[in-house]
């Protein structure tokens, strides 16, 4: 089983990080340098507004499905037609809710044409993960991972068209526009071959509305939606704050939001395997395997890199920043080299709770495949209560980096709440030769990093890249990774 699974995953990281880290540090990235901070700063509020919302697209039924058709593959012909229609209606209301809400917070018709196509790109998305978790609980991990990046391959395409054409430098401010439509037609394309590798693989399908039936799907799905909610509040309400909250919210926000891209293409890693290991820990869970071994090999596979590249991020934040983007003609250079700093204190302190994040993947997965959604509610609860409170205090006084502390903050606490429950619910053995060489392995990579950084007088680059062999290296010295394990997994899974 192990084999198998880190197979599939690194075939599924490898092609998405090929592909989705080629798109967002560059043609995102691109996008953003040629629009302007303000512009993407409104654009970015909007996508995290409508992603809030998206509790009413999907409920809880993609998580929900994915761990439920891994347990039962035969449910896939049985429930795809009642939960395709289901998830239509729930877009509608998805749409209507997005619209009246935006209209109740002040957006001006500008912003609301904006909201209205985002909220559909958002229905594609969800439904494209939807059918992405059917694929995940029938174990097609490989034709799932082609899924994963088709729609980014095509937003590369169109991306190259629309920076050469310069049609994002639109006089009026509309250029961030055509991103948008971009995106709902790469999407489009993505949804509409999900649905037809998903039609292959059932018996049957008719459009029909099962009242009875969407009820108990609602019911079931419950628990999943309410913490979806919960954890993207936390996750996702910083920069709607930071644009409703301060005079200069779009450029804040714009700041903010080059320091989140980083995080987010990281995310995709810890994301992209917990959508992997949630269908794989519902079957073993199902037939009473030890889960145990396979929670200590994900949590060296995935927090290694992320000390890595949490810590490393504190260190070379600014020069990243200034390689990634440079002053936009309508700046200063004053107003440029403020910006910079800015971005590069906030890019610091997001990386780091990607060790959290990453954490959270690892135990959120597990209790959620065990059904454990009350205790993980309670956690989400408290999460979004603490960083909501957070940002109302800090945004005021410290702009878009106040919003940074209390994101760290949130993410760590409710990382570490999760793993303490884990603890207790799976009678894990509390394992502090593992702990204490995480702690070492921790504590050399800032060593590393501080000497690479100060002490070394190469160009950056060349030091960053001295810096992440050595942590390989001190990886292997500290026993944190093992080349006898590797081979040993290699060889018997």
């Amino acid at each position: 089983m192990q084999k198998k699974f880190v197979a599939n995953l690194a075939f599924l990281l490898v092609l998405n990080l090929l592909i989705k880290s080629v798109y967002i540090l560059g043609f995102d990235r691109a996008v953003q340098n040629e629009v302007g901070p303000a512009s993407f700063g409104i654009y970015f509020a909007i996508f995290n507004f409508s992603f809030i919302l998206t509790i009413i697209l999907d409920f809880g039924i993609t998580n929900f499905n994915n761990k439920n058709i891994a347990q039962n593959n035969h449910l896939l012909t049985k429930h795809f037609s009642g939960l395709f229609t289901l998830k239509l209606i729930l877009a509608v209301i998805y749409i209507i809710v997005v619209v009246v809400t935006g209209f109740l917070i002040g957006y001006d018709t500008r912003l609301m044409k904006l909201l209205l196509v985002q909220g559909f790109n958002m229905f594609l998305l969800f439904f494209i993960n939807y059918l992405r978790s059917n694929l995940a609980g029938l174990h097609l991990f490989k034709t799932d991972a082609i899924v994963s990046v088709m729609d980014r391959s095509i937003m590369i395409v169109l991306c190259i068209i629309m920076l050469k054409s310069g049609i994002l430098k639109d006089p009026d401010g509309d250029g961030i526009m055509y991103f948008v439509y971009a995106q709902t037609f790469s999407y489009l394309i993505s949804a509409v071959t999900a649905f037809i590798i998903i039609l292959s693989k059932t018996h049957s399908f008719k459009f029909q509305w099962n009242f009875p039936f969407s009820l108990m799907i609602l019911k079931k799905s419950l628990p999943f939606a309410i913490l979806t909610l919960l954890m993207s509040f936390y996750n996702r309400i910083d920069s709607v704050m930071i644009e409703r909250i301060l005079p200069n919210g779009d450029v804040q926000s714009g700041i903010y939001a080059q320091a989140f891209r980083l995080l987010d293409a990281t995310n995709m890693i810890a994301f992209l395997t917990a959508g992997m290991l949630l269908p794989v820990f519902s079957r073993m869970l199902k037939y009473k395997e030890s889960v145990e071994p396979l929670v200590k090999l994900i949590s060296t596979l995935l927090l290694t890199p992320a000390i890595v590249i949490g810590v490393g991020c504190v260190f070379y934040g600014r020069e990243l920043m200034e390689m990634l983007y440079p002053r936009h003609p309508e700046e200063t250079m004053a107003d440029y080299l403020l910006h910079l700093d800015q971005s590069s204190n906030i890019f610091g302190l997001l990386m780091l709770s990607f060790i959290a994040v990453a954490t959270t993947y690892i135990f959120g997965t597990l209790l959620t495949a065990n059904g454990n959604m009350k205790q993980l509610n309670i956690m989400a609860a408290f999460g979004m209560i603490l960083n909501v409170t957070l940002n109302y205090i800090l945004i005021s006084r410290l702009e878009a980096f106040g919003s940074a502390i209390s994101s760290m903050i949130t993410q760590f606490l409710t990382a570490g709440i999760q793993v303490f429950i884990a603890q207790k619910i799976f009678k894990f053995k509390v394992n502090y030769r593992l702990i204490n060489t995480f702690i070492m392995y921790a504590v050399g990579v800032v060593a590393i990093n501080y000497g690479s950084h100060e002490m070394l007088h190469f160009h950056w680059i060349l030091n960053f890249v001295i810096m992440v062999v050595s942590c390989g290296l001190w990886a292997f010295i500290t026993g944190i990774i093992s080349i006898k394990s590797i081979f040993r997994l290699l060889k018997y899974g």
